[in-house]
């Protein structure tokens, strides 16, 4: 089954790192009086860092200046970062360990796909980082989800051709990025708000034994 590969992004899909986000977004938003809750905290999923205080500073209509933004958000991912130093294996999401080890079986590759720039620290805190093929992260990439950027970088780590790779991603931004590099889109979450998806499960315990299979002999 080398003829395939999978890209993963991190988030909501290998581990849930969302309520990190959303405690260092808040502890943020009170600096700036903003009223910040966990519904504006999902416009923030898979987008940037700076694409994320964007959407902040325009739900409080706060200005400002390009040096204040820059402090605000190194402040930010230190806040963040203190949470995810302290993860550990039991953080893994259900069901990744065994999707792992079913590919490695097949021999089929994969990749990490994730706008975080902390992606290859998480992996680490959690023991999955020398298990993946290669990451590309927010580090690697100039444009964030919904461009397709950092799946098509992943295709090329894979040494596989768009069409060829297969996407799981919990994030709309995410599911429109890998339908417009040409993959196999694959919904982790809620089948309505993810309903652009080629396939749709609640989450990866969903996969079905001959989901990999049946993916190649419809390719084929």
């Amino acid at each position: 089954m080398n003829n395939i590969g999978v890209i993963f992004d991190l988030d909501g899909v290998i581990v849930d790192t969302a309520k990190y986000h959303f405690l260092a977004w808040k502890n943020l938003a009170d600096d700036l009086h903003i009223e910040f809750t966990e519904t504006h905290n999902e416009l923030l999923k898979g987008v940037s860092r700076v694409r994320s205080l964007e959407i902040l500073l325009n739900i409080g209509h706060v200005e400002l200046s390009e040096e204040k933004k820059q402090a605000v958000l190194i402040s930010k991912n230190e806040d963040y970062l203190g949470y995810i130093r302290k993860m550990n294996e039991e953080e893994i999401l259900p069901g990744v360990n065994d999707l792992l080890d079913k590919l490695d079986s097949k021999g089929i590759k994969y990749v990490l796909g994730s706008a975080s720039k902390n992606a290859p620290l998480i992996l680490k805190q959690v023991g999955l980082l020398e298990r993946f093929e290669g990451i590309v992260d927010g580090n690697s990439v100039s444009k964030a989800k919904p461009d397709p950027e950092v799946f098509l970088i992943g295709a090329k780590k894979l040494n596989l051709k768009p069409e060829n790779c297969i996407v799981f991603e919990d994030a709309i931004a995410g599911i429109e990025a890998a339908n417009k590099a040409n993959m196999i889109s694959v919904g982790v979450g809620d089948e309505d708000t993810l309903s652009e998806a080629d396939f749709n499960f609640n989450n990866l315990t969903e996969i079905p034994q001959d989901f990999f299979s049946k993916v190649i002999s419809e390719k084929n």
